[in-house]
């Protein structure tokens, strides 16, 4: 059967992990407020009502944090969107920037059964489109050292690990560019300029620094 978890309280788990999947530093109620395109009185009741569940620990104007059981809800819903994203790309002919907001939809509707006939199908990939790593069925997650290529100094040589997918236009600039996920490129200019410029098969590339801080190369 489909989830039968409250979407809503999905989509709070997930956008609490995700906030701290790539930094340390823990949503606040109106970070979460934010990121969701919701009121923070929605936000309040809604954190009340996780913490009730023992899902999320929270004390009055503080962070936001998943507990054991919230994390492991949390990993459950990232485990479907990622599967979906990647299904989309390879089997349904979607391009990496078509695909989050159709995962956004599938992930609540698809069942188990279905969800792990698709993870058998795609030979249990372990990263999705934009490079994420893609929860195992357990919760297990690979992850490696990685630095944003906005704060990677000059000469740094890496390989790309991920890019944030929350722009689509900034996913086409990069694809027409040859960056993507798994891409070996050498930063060669980073000194506080508004752009990044790297080397990517020994042609330049100007990356914009916001578009930068939306990737993440190995360490």
């Amino acid at each position: 059967m489909p989830s039968t978890q409250s979407p809503a309280i999905e989509d709070y788990l997930k956008t609490v992990y995700a906030h701290t999947e790539w930094q340390p530093d823990p949503i606040t109620p109106s970070g979460l407020a934010g990121a969701l395109g919701v009121a923070p009185s929605s936000v309040t009741e809604m954190v009340k009502k996780m913490a009730a569940q023992g899902l999320v620990q929270h004390v009055p104007y503080g962070a936001i944090r998943l507990t054991d059981a919230g994390r492991a809800r949390a990993l459950a819903v990232v485990r479907r969107h990622r599967l979906i994203e990647t299904w989309l790309v390879r089997e349904m002919g979607y391009a990496w920037d078509e695909v989050h907001d159709e995962a956004e939809v599938l992930e609540h509707a698809l069942s188990d059964r279905l969800l792990e006939a698709i993870d058998a199908r795609l030979g249990r990939p372990e990263r999705d489109p934009h490079g994420d790593p893609i929860p195992a069925a357990d919760g297990s997650l690979v992850s490696e050292p990685s630095i944003r290529l906005d704060e990677a100094p000059a000469g740094h040589v890496g390989r790309v690990i991920r890019i944030s997918d929350r722009d689509g236009a900034v996913l086409r600039e990069l694809d027409d560019a040859g960056v993507g996920p798994g891409c070996e490129l050498r930063v060669t200019d980073a000194a506080g300029a508004p752009s990044v410029i790297i080397t990517v098969e020994g042609t330049a590339r100007t990356i914009a620094r916001e578009a930068a801080a939306g990737i993440w190369i190995s360490a």
